[in-house]
């Protein structure tokens, strides 16, 4: 079945409160889906840091390394879908690998074991590079044994999750897409309800794993986000039947030929994908090569549009382009600056804000959840702002609303360093900063990133449109790795005593946030300068 065999206006017959049955298969799968994603994102450095004893430093690069490939795998699980799998087989072979990997991170293996400085051995010690120290030697520096085995598991789960979502993340949202005709006028309004979805997933997941988590045990956590994928999955697989055949490869015949021996194409399609987790699995631990790949691609896709339009395209196309491309780099700066959230302001969090409520207290990973929240009250009052505006005229061009959202980003770190310097008699900052800052990040991500995928189909040329998407997607991957590398900035040894500890962390974060601060307002201030250049360069583009 076809798109346009599907009538525009009508309602169909198997349609709900007015929108496709499809679409609540998607909004469920989706919803169940980032509950899994952010119901482990905002544990992962506490785990690692609390649990397995990584230092600062090594546990952003684990967070950066993986995130960064999450944002970046779509790519190419968008581009095996739409040429050979369809988008449904994909949905279906994602959701089994993220289901893996997050059962999987609910094993825990062996906490790791600190032996401080001065510490006499009464038995021989074999570190984790194999040397052994014998009974009776004396350290001079802090020794930490940690759980190799373990840990090769949970990079395994890393590498099933990072595919698992390459295969299911844009192909979900494309299904959506393809349940409404091109002129349906409620095409908006379900991609709305699908986007809800994603909050309300992201929301129940970072409460309710972050408690589960910090409370009775991190497996608690990782497992409950794992029972969440299966659910997702589980609905996906009972609603496929209301896809309307959209979904499907568009050459089913191809996929069932044998490419060696009884091997069929489909068959080696996920065999290559399972072989694809042993680079994966190499990649997660390897931040630094993630990071190389992603500027290399990210320069020559910089490059290489503009250049592509100056030679195939008009005078207006490179204009635009040339807008576009600056609008992207700027996304890097935006996101470098959000992405703290799961980072430097977990540990911020966990460290020096007084998280106590009542009798008692607000979990670490729990103040991600003020994001979603935030989103699902104030995205519909921004959205009938920009219309109020746009009706009379006023309405902000997709330069301001860029600049706007990352002056936003700046002034909420501005925020954290107005707390800091207002801590109390016990060093604590009060947790209503975090909530501030939370808050005005969330509203900068409105001003910027509901009109930047928006802004990719508008300013590109047509023929490449889905290089530029994957420019975009690739300059939020790179900003995960730019993020981590910034929360290093207030990387501290959180061995010592709780005193040394939180002067510690309070004088780190304070240089740390009020760099972010200023960076994110003078760049912010600069592309309000810009706009006006920007604004021509789009040529009457809205």
């Amino acid at each position: 079945m076809t798109n346009a065999s599907i009538p525009a206006h009508p309602l169909h017959r198997d349609d709900l409160f007015g929108h496709p049955k499809g679409l609540y298969v998607c909004f469920t799968t989706e919803m169940w889906e980032r509950f899994s994603f952010y119901g482990m994102k905002f544990l992962l450095l506490l785990y690692l840091t609390k649990y397995h004893l990584f230092t600062d430093a090594a546990a952003y690069n684990v967070l950066g390394a993986y995130a960064g490939l999450v944002y970046a795998l779509p790519v190419i699980g968008g581009a095996v879908a739409d040429r050979w799998l369809g988008m449904r087989k994909a949905v279906v072979f994602g959701g089994l690998l993220l289901s893996a990997g997050h059962l999987l991170m609910a094993w825990e293996g062996q906490a790791a074991q600190l032996y401080s400085a001065g510490t006499l051995l009464n038995a021989d010690l074999q570190l984790n590079d194999g040397t052994l120290l014998a009974a009776g030697t004396l350290l001079q520096n802090d020794v930490v044994i940690q759980d190799v085995a373990g840990l090769k598991i949970f990079f395994l789960a890393l590498a099933l999750i990072a595919v698992g979502v390459g295969f299911l993340k844009p192909n979900i949202s494309t299904i959506v897409g393809q349940l409404y005709g091109k002129d349906d006028p409620r095409r908006d309004s379900g991609f709305t309800i699908f986007y809800m979805g994603i909050n309300l997933g992201a929301f129940v997941a970072i409460l309710l794993c972050g408690w589960l988590g910090e409370t009775f045990g991190w497996g608690y956590g990782f497992g409950a986000a794992g029972v969440g994928m299966l659910a997702g999955l589980i609905s996906f697989l009972h609603g496929q039947k209301y896809l309307r055949g959209l979904a499907e490869p568009r050459d089913p015949e191809m996929l069932r030929r044998p490419v060696a021996g009884p091997l069929t194409r489909e068959s080696a399609i996920y065999l290559g994908g399972l072989l694809f987790l042993g680079l994966v699995w190499l990649l997660v631990q390897n931040k630094d090569v993630v990071l190389n790949i992603q500027q290399l691609l990210l320069l020559l896709a910089l490059s290489g549009l503009p250049l592509y339009a100056l030679l195939k395209g008009s005078r207006e196309d490179l204009h635009r382009t040339l807008v576009l491309m600056v609008l992207i780099a700027s996304s890097v700066v935006f996101w470098s600056l959000f992405e703290q959230s799961a980072g430097s302001m977990t540990l911020f969090a966990d460290r020096v804000v007084d998280r106590s409520l009542g009798d008692g207290e607000v979990r670490a990973s729990m103040f991600g959840s003020l994001n979603p929240l935030f989103i699902i009250t104030l995205a519909p009052l921004l959205a009938s702002l920009w219309i109020w505006l746009s009706r009379r005229g006023l309405e902000p061009s997709v330069p301001v609303k860029f600049g706007l959202g990352i002056i936003q980003a700046g002034l909420g770190f501005g925020a954290l360093v107005m707390g800091i310097s207002m801590a109390g008699e016990d060093g604590r900052v009060a947790m209503v900063w975090l909530m501030l800052a939370y808050l005005l990040h969330t509203t900068g991500e409105l001003c910027l990133s509901p009109v930047g995928l928006s802004a990719v189909t508008k300013l590109s040329i047509p023929r490449v449109v889905g290089v530029s998407m994957g420019t975009w997607f690739l300059a939020t991957a790179l900003s995960q790795i730019v993020a981590t590398n910034m929360g290093k900035l207030a990387a501290i040894d959180s061995r010592g005593t709780e005193a040394e500890n939180l002067s510690a962390a309070l004088s780190s974060y304070a240089q740390l946030y009020e760099y972010l601060m200023w960076a994110g307002l003078a760049i912010g201030v600069l592309l309000l300068l810009l706009s006006p250049l920007l604004r021509r360069g789009m040529h009457g583009t809205r």
